[in-house]
């Protein structure tokens, strides 16, 4: 595993996409459903960049992640419509889905859990639903990572995702999104199954 010089633009010949996933604007800043946004902000304090490229509807920044050049997004389409955004970058690269990563909360895991998995439904995910049916099915990998559910069973679901973490659960995301920071960089370097061995 290794880490090197960032760099930008076309002609690095990105050869991987890692999408996170969340919600764009000063509204949605620390809120459950921007755990993905989380992890990137994690993983470019960890490589020394800042995803602050607008280009395919998103925040980005490339850099080189165990010799593989990887486009890093914050789609900026709403969560919603997260498929947007990874198509046009997908597209201009020529990335087939099994070479997309993409991280987002999950409310269905303890908060600060970590899963990886190869492929898979959206499993209620509205941006990972998004990505699956514009971006070439559910063949690609996933990196979910928990906020757990709401204590009141009859709390609205969306009101719980786009509410914001408490102080204490803010300290415990924060650790978890750097160690996701790492999940990511070991599963562009060393493989899916590589990274699923240690971090699930």
């Amino acid at each position: 595993m290794s880490l090197k010089i960032p760099f930008f633009g076309r002609e690095a010949g990105v050869s991987r996409i890692a999408a996170f996933l969340g919600n764009p604007g000063f509204r949605y800043a620390g809120t459950r459903h921007n755990a993905g946004f989380m992890v990137c902000d994690a993983l470019a304090e960890k490589l020394g960049i800042k995803v602050d490229r607008l280009k395919f509807k998103a925040l980005t920044a490339s850099a080189d992640i165990g010799g593989q050049r990887t486009l890093l997004m914050k789609p900026q389409t709403f969560m919603n419509l997260s498929g947007d955004a990874v198509r046009e970058a997908m597209k201009f690269y020529k990335i087939p889905p099994e070479r997309l990563l993409a991280v987002s909360d999950d409310v269905s895991l303890p908060r600060g859990k970590l899963r990886l998995r190869r492929g898979g439904s959206a499993g209620g995910h509205n941006g990972l639903r998004d990505i699956i049916e514009k971006c070439g099915g559910e063949g690609f990998p996933r990196l979910k990572i928990g906020v757990g559910a709401p204590e009141n069973a009859e709390m609205d679901l969306a009101d719980y995702v786009l509410g914001a973490f408490s102080g204490s659960e803010r300290e415990e995301m924060e650790r978890a999104a750097a160690l996701a920071a790492e999940a990511v960089i070991r599963a562009i370097s060393d493989g899916t199954d590589a990274a699923m061995r240690l971090y699930n």
